[in-house]
């Protein structure tokens, strides 16, 4: 933090700006909103598709997964308020994040059966699909 000087009173003004321009600048608490598209890994595997989305600083109540015209589509959006009362200021800081991404289902899942839960930053969705392996062969005659 600056000083003030006991010099003329040019130099007190200068300095008593350069004081409150330093205080807006350099505070390490900044205003954001923050919207960027989380990694997702998908499995396949055993008859299942496993998505993992990493997505830390969100808690489970601000995500909602849904389908909707043939598309999985998770969202998620946060915000935050942090307020400092001070004797002679008041300052309150905003924080937001937020991100929806969207994938094109296969048909070969099952709608009733998909499944997901949030835990330590990774939000794991398990959609399970449908026996379509096991195809019906029926045999045409020939007349």
């Amino acid at each position: 933090m600056k000083t003030l000087e006991k010099t003329n009173p040019a130099n007190q003004s200068q300095s008593l700006e350069s004081l409150v321009e330093d205080f807006w600048k350099n505070d390490n608490i900044v205003n954001q909103s923050v919207k960027a598209e989380p990694t997702v890994n998908i499995i396949d595997k055993n008859g299942i598709y496993k998505l993992k989305v990493s997505a830390p600083g969100f808690k489970k109540k601000d995500f909602k997964v849904a389908v909707e015209d043939g598309a999985l589509i998770i969202s998620a959006e946060t915000s935050a308020e942090k307020k400092e009362e001070k004797e002679n200021y008041v300052r309150k800081e905003f924080s937001a994040s937020s991100f929806a991404r969207s994938f094109r289902l296969p048909d070969n899942i099952t709608l009733g059966h998909i499944k997901a839960n949030y835990k330590g930053g990774l939000l794991n969705i398990t959609i399970n699909k449908t026996n379509l392996d096991k195809k019906e062969v029926k045999e045409i005659k020939i007349r």
